[in-house]
């Protein structure tokens, strides 16, 4: 395993990190044996934004007897109420969420305290300017967090991250299809923009904030590498021909400001598959040659979210609906955040009156009234 310095943290990561959000599909045994193997496999750092008991103790567990050779990034506001994963800014539910994540991890700190989850200027604001942010400075001089981190997926909100001058790394979602979609607030637009002749290249406001980071040595771990999998299935994949996991962790590391690549893990044959990077021949790690020779329309029948369905007499935000839906189906089960998400949406594929209007304006021939049903079925609503 190779090692690079995360920023001016200081800490050396592993190029291959462990993404922990699908530790609870298993049991508690198998997702520790797994870790723990992953980390025998010369892993060293691990994501935990998930704020369920279950995910929490998988973590903790496997740590015994090695927690300081494991760096952790634990994400404060990231909260479990009634059940439910809820990102939220409300220190009553912000401090006890954060102190539970040090007692299941028997530690009293965690290396990477990581400002969960902003990506609009909004939320920026408010998350910015008062207790929250007091709480994280607080954390900070007492050592229960060693190095501020935040997690985004907009190059917007990630450059004024650097601008602070206190955020020392930043949990970013880099893969070649993310990267061609300009910047934007809502959590899962990642392919608006695309011109259905061509693969367009990498957008500029991206490249400045990849850029950025390296100028000012703000690391970045990497989430969302796979695209939950569908960069790896030529049916899913936007490009219309399928990656490998080489591939998509040679893009993530070859992005400026690059340090690990936290990939999400169902099996022992998935870790050894992302660590084979480490010895991989040049040829395998060729992604640039996939993107050339991609074929041109291989968007026709599957939506892009470019808009052109617009307008909706229900109101209905279609393309911000099938986002949801794509990421849903891209997984095997629907993730609590994506649920959380949908729910939030004022109109809902529930709403569709079947006018079908919408797909007389969609260039890829999307079936969009029928993807409204599937919806509506899939999120129970």
């Amino acid at each position: 395993m190779n090692y690079r310095l995360l920023g001016k943290t200081g800490l050396k990561v592993s190029e291959i990190g462990f993404g922990g959000e699908w530790l609870e599909r298993h049991d508690e045994t198998e997702s520790i044996e797994l870790l723990k193997y992953a980390h025998d496999k010369g892993i060293n750092i691990v994501d935990c934004w998930m704020p369920d008991p279950k995910s929490r103790d998988i973590i903790g567990k496997a740590m015994e007897g090695r927690r300081d050779s494991w760096y952790v990034q634990g994400h404060i506001g990231s909260t479990y109420q009634n059940g439910q994963y809820v990102r939220t800014r409300d220190m009553k539910h912000v401090r006890p969420a954060f102190e539970d994540l040090l007692a299941r991890f028997h530690s009293d700190y965690i290396d990477l305290g990581m400002i969960h989850y902003i990506d609009s200027v909004e939320d920026w604001n408010n998350t910015m300017n008062g207790e929250f942010i007091e709480y994280v400075h607080e954390l900070h001089d007492k050592g229960a967090i060693k190095h501020i981190g935040l997690s985004t997926h907009n190059p917007v909100i990630g450059k004024l991250a650097v601008e602070t001058g206190f955020i020392e790394m930043i949990l970013f979602s880099i893969n070649p299809a993310f990267d061609m979609r300009p910047a934007t607030e809502d959590l899962e637009s990642m392919f608006d923009g695309y011109d259905k002749d061509q693969l367009s290249g990498i957008d500029p406001e991206r490249a400045r904030f990849y850029q950025m980071c390296e100028e000012s040595d703000v690391g970045l771990t990497v989430m969302k590498g796979y695209f939950g999998g569908a960069l790896l299935d030529k049916e899913r994949s936007p490009f219309g021909v399928a990656f490998t996991p080489v591939q998509l962790i040679h893009y993530a590391l070859t992005r400026p400001g690059v340090s690990s690549i936290l990939c999400g893990y169902d099996t022992k044959e998935q870790v050894d598959a992302a660590v084979h990077y480490e010895d991989a021949a040049d040829d395998e790690k060729d992604y640039a040659s996939v993107i050339a020779n991609a074929p041109l329309h291989s968007y026709s029948g599957q939506c892009t979210y470019c808009g052109h369905c617009k307008p909706c007499p229900a109101d209905i935000d279609i393309a911000m609906v099938n986002k949801f839906y794509d990421l849903a189906t891209a997984q095997e089960s629907v993730p609590e955040s994506i649920q959380q998400h949908y729910r939030a949406l004022e109109h809902t594929a529930s709403e569709c009156i079947g006018c079908r209007g919408c797909e007389s304006r969609c260039p890829f021939g999307v079936e969009v009234a029928e993807r409204m049903k599937q919806t509506a079925e899939l999120f129970g609503s």
